[in-house]
């Protein structure tokens, strides 16, 4: 992984999750270690309003931390009840964070290559409805990162479980001073409960 990541990695391994926190975030832990005891294909998709925000972040740093910790066959994915864009601060904290960006299109919805090692696959970052052909459709995990698609998404087709994992959106501080660190914490937050679960995952063969 780049230099600059492993370093702020090494500071959210730190974060605590607290007892509450851990006991939301045991259902995804329980889905994982069902899927890596049968050999499965682990298929996670993390779902908010409108996929710009806290469904990528999510995303991308459980893809990090399964390879952080060598669990393989993880395919993290992120959509929305509906399209926007992914915020341009996103990538920007991601950035700051250590992950290698750049977009591969300039549009409305524009598409993001993110990398975090030289020798990974870019993950592909771009705001789409959870149903989007680019997603997984079937035994996947449905994580619900936001309360207002939980509550306007009673059903995921080919969801093999839902669990709802929700976190503040950093959307409250767009054009006040504190942006950019309201930005950087949500994003260590959702850092530290993503390796706090895939760290619990038996990776004993």
């Amino acid at each position: 992984m780049y230099p600059k990541l492993l370093q702020q990695i090494e500071e959210i391994l730190l974060l605590e999750i607290t007892d509450e926190r851990k006991a939301v975030l045991q259902p995804l832990i329980d889905f994982i270690e069902k899927k890596k005891r049968n050999r499965e294909s682990i298929d996670i998709n993390f779902i908010c309003t409108h996929n710009s925000r806290r469904s990528h972040l999510a995303q991308i740093w459980a893809q990090t931390a399964s390879a952080y910790f060598n669990i393989s066959d993880v395919h993290c994915y992120s959509g929305g009840t509906e399209t926007t864009a992914l915020f341009p601060k996103i990538a920007e904290t991601l950035v700051e964070t250590g992950f290698h960006i750049w977009k591969l299109s300039e549009s409305e919805n524009p598409v993001y290559a993110i990398k975090y090692s030289e020798n990974a696959l870019p993950l592909i970052g771009f705001s789409k409805k959870y149903d989007d052909i680019f997603n997984t459709d079937s035994g996947f995990a449905a994580v619900m990162t936001c309360s207002q698609a939980d509550g306007g998404c009673p059903f995921i087709s080919g969801a093999e479980k839902r669990i709802p994992i929700t976190f503040e959106d950093p959307k409250i501080s767009d054009g006040h001073p504190t942006q950019t660190e309201t930005y950087k914490e949500r994003s260590r937050q959702i850092g530290a409960e993503m390796f706090y679960v895939f760290s619990k995952i038996n990776n004993a063969e």
